[in-house]
């Protein structure tokens, strides 16, 4: 075209690419003015992993937890996603030529990732077979992708660019090398994770079972000092059984901490070669400033933050392994320390004895595939036997390196090398070493770990001593014996139905407090101690006074006296009982066990009621209230002496997740009720059966055969003597 087409509105050739390339680069600038916004996105994501390894490493200092369990970091969706995020750069193909800045923030990019894994490792133990397939799956094709993207940059920078530039990629060769490490020994983890979860589950049950038999031969008679001891028996159990921490203690654990420990060395090389030697970098690498442009200092600074505080909860597990050796170095001879346990290939002996899962029609063809299967799981059982032995030969070496250096080091980790030194100063009354939980082959840890294991116990001991209910020790200071279980009740009373419902602890505890409540002259201060000092209370009682929609506090203000009080109650509670058996048209209701709470709290109301106004004249109207009191506290005595039962049950858990969590919860409550126990400790108890003592009616069928069948005391001998104990012994409890 001649340049009379440009007069008539048409372009040249030249000129027409000349405004397709405008175009192109307008468009281009518009897409790259979003990638840093899309940095910042990616340095929130991995800040938010950071600050997960960050809360599990101080979780961990701060309970003294130096295995670090996985308590906001583990291998989940969650920070999958977030990781997947965090891996932007190393699978970003938009720049061929990077910057010094790219470059190091792929590296930190690659090296962080290897820290996550190494993080959340400890995670799978708790993990079934089915979240470990999955969330492995998962990790493996999130990993493997980027080190396929990554190893296709690097082919694309060789076709580009001469060799020596090349030898500027090695460190990105390098830290996929360490990723593919990192996940190899992962993968080899978990296949040993099912098989140690039952060989320690089995342990579990056996020491239990020891421990069961202990107590046994020890009598039922219990102490304060016994639950202590019984309770850090299971702690310990609980605590060194626990699959994260068996985890932790294992030899690949260790060796994924070392990688980590390298690679936030590697790192910081990095970034010290970068900034002593960056205008020779930017020369080598020909190229101008990220396109990720402000944000790329951003995901710098919060991946290579990430990369070092990742590092120490990794780190601390392999120091603390290599410490527990520390103690067996020289023990055991070069054949034992590198034995391959079962445990290790288990897993994949079975899968190799099992039968194919497809069916093959022919036979030929069966064997083929049979064949190709047994060949690929030898090899993995081959490697699995290699990763173990190589992890055992870096714990032995890490060991030694730690005895020869070991006063240097060891005040990091409350461990110690030197035999003599970790067994001074433990307590030799308490020995609860037997009862730590080991994998086959596995170093014993050393007493002044297991003493600190088991010294939790007595922080949350003191942690339930400061929830104490005080109000309740008060009031069960009032009681002497446990005349009231047998007082509240009398078959001098007709029943209202011809079968009577079953009674509970806490029924006669709530009808007596109402009672007491609604009785007239009793500051309303006193009913206010009596409240708090109940533990057990329906909430209209606690919060409205009120009981079956009656106003108890009305009752004592209208000026009644106290049999009229008692004669109103007695009849709502019979009228209320009366009406549903009239209205009662379901044959299922018939049976007691199945009437409405309401109706149950009414029977319990009307029969109290009428045992008290069988011995009315007997009482003045403060007497009725101490002995009232004082039966409630009989009540919660006798209820209260099943609680070394309780605790002892809650020491022990069948399911493995919830083991530490109940014994914790006994522990705590051994502290809250110590000084109930020392009371109760001091009192003679029935000899009823173990399996009857939790029980009201066994305790009312013992009591009565052993007794007679009393009621509340009607002669005056019987009054005076009550009256002298409880006129004088109103209870007044604190808040």
């Amino acid at each position: 075209m001649d340049s009379s087409n440009c007069s008539s509105g048409c372009y040249s050739m030249d000129e027409c690419s000349s405004l397709f390339d405008d175009f192109d680069r307008k468009i281009q600038e518009n897409l790259d003015s979003t990638m840093p916004w899309i940095g910042i996105y990616i340095a929130a994501a991995s800040a938010v992993c950071s600050l997960a390894m960050a809360a599990d490493t101080f979780h961990g200092f701060r309970n003294k937890m130096f295995w670090f369990p996985c308590k906001y970091f583990s291998l989940n969706a969650a920070s999958l996603t977030l990781l997947t995020v965090a891996m932007k750069l190393p699978v970003d193909f938009t720049e061929i030529m990077l910057g010094p800045s790219d470059k190091l923030a792929r590296l930190s990019s690659l090296f962080f990732m290897s820290t996550a894994m190494a993080n959340f490792m400890t995670s799978l133990g708790y993990m079934d077979d089915n979240e470990i397939l999955l969330n492995l799956t998962a990790l493996v094709i999130l990993v493997i992708t980027v080190i396929v993207n990554v190893c296709i940059h690097l082919r694309q920078i060789i076709h580009i660019n001469h060799a020596a530039t090349v030898l500027g990629e090695v460190r990105e060769i390098v830290a996929i090398s360490f990723m593919f490490l990192s996940l190899v020994v992962f993968c080899s983890s978990t296949l040993m994770v099912p098989t140690n979860r039952s060989y320690i589950e089995s342990k579990y049950q056996e020491m239990h079972r020891i421990a069961f038999e202990e107590e046994r031969m020890e009598g039922t008679r219990f102490t304060v000092d016994k639950l202590r001891v019984l309770v850090k028996k299971y702690w310990v159990m609980a605590a060194t059984g626990s699959p994260e921490f068996v985890l932790a203690r294992s030899v690949t654990c260790s060796a994924s901490g070392l990688i980590c420990v390298f690679i936030a060395l590697f790192l910081v090389e990095s970034h010290v070669e970068q900034l002593f030697w960056y205008e020779r970098i930017d020369k080598i690498a020909f190229t101008s400033d990220s396109t990720y442009k402000w944000s790329i200092k951003w995901i710098l600074a919060t991946q290579f933050i990430g990369v070092f505080v990742g590092t120490i909860a990794p780190a601390f597990r392999w120091f603390t392994a290599a410490s527990f050796k520390c103690s067996e170095l020289g023990s055991k001879s070069f054949k034992s320390e590198f034995k391959i346990e079962n445990y290790w290939i288990q897993r994949l002996v079975d899968w190799k004895e099992r039968p194919l899962p497809l069916q093959v029609r022919h036979l030929k063809g069966k064997k083929l595939l049979h064949a190709a299967t047994r060949l690929i799981l030898n090899l993995c059982i081959g490697i699995q036997i290699l990763i173990a032995w190589v992890s055992k030969l870096v714990l032995l070496i890490s060991a030694s390196s730690f005895h020869l250096i070991g006063r240097l080091m060891i005040f990091v980790v409350n461990a110690s090398c030197n035999k003599k030194r970790s067994e001074s100063g433990i307590d030799s009354e308490l020995d609860l070493t037997r009862y730590v939980l080991l994998l086959e082959g596995e170093v014993q840890l050393p007493k002044k770990t297991v003493k600190n294991i088991w010294n939790e116990v007595d922080k949350l001991i003191r942690i339930g001593k400061r929830q104490q209910p005080k109000n309740l020790i008060k009031l069960l200071s009032k009681s002497n014996n446990f005349n009231g279980v047998r007082e509240f009740d009398s078959n001098h009373v007709p029943s209202l139905h011809s079968q009577e419902p079953s009674n509970c602890w806490s029924l006669p505890v709530v009808t007596l407090t109402c009672i007491a409540i609604a009785l007239p002259k009793i500051p309303s201060d006193r009913g206010n101690q009596l409240l708090r000092s109940v533990d057990i209370v329906w909430i209209g009682v606690e919060l409205y006074r009120e009981w079956q929609d009656k106003d108890l506090c009305k009752l004592n203000a209208q000026g009644k006296t106290t049999k009229e009080i008692l004669e109103e109650l007695s009849n709502v509670a019979e009228m209320t009982v009366m009406q549903f058996l009239r209205d009662m048209n379901d044959l299922v209701m018939v049976n007691p066990l199945n009437w409405p709470v309401k109706i149950i709290a009414a029977n319990s109301m009307y029969r109290i009621s009428q045992i008290i106004l069988l011995a009315y004249d007997s009482y003045q109207t403060d007497g009725l209230f101490d002995h009232l009191s004082i039966m409630i506290a009989d009540i919660l005595a006798a209820c209260l002496t099943n609680l070394p039962d309780v605790i002892t049950k809650k020491s022990h858990h069948n399911s493995i997740k919830e083991r530490k969590n109940c014994v914790r919860q006994a522990a705590v409550l051994l502290g809250e009720t110590e000084e109930i126990l020392e009371i109760l400790q001091q009192r003679e108890l029935p000899s009823l059966d173990p399996d009857k003592i939790a029980y009201i009616e066994e305790w009312q069928a013992f009591l009565e055969q052993d007794n007679g069948n009393p009621e509340i005391p009607t002669s005056s001998s019987e009054l005076s003597t009550q009256q002298s104990n409880g006129e004088h012994d109103a209870i007044e409890v604190q808040g």
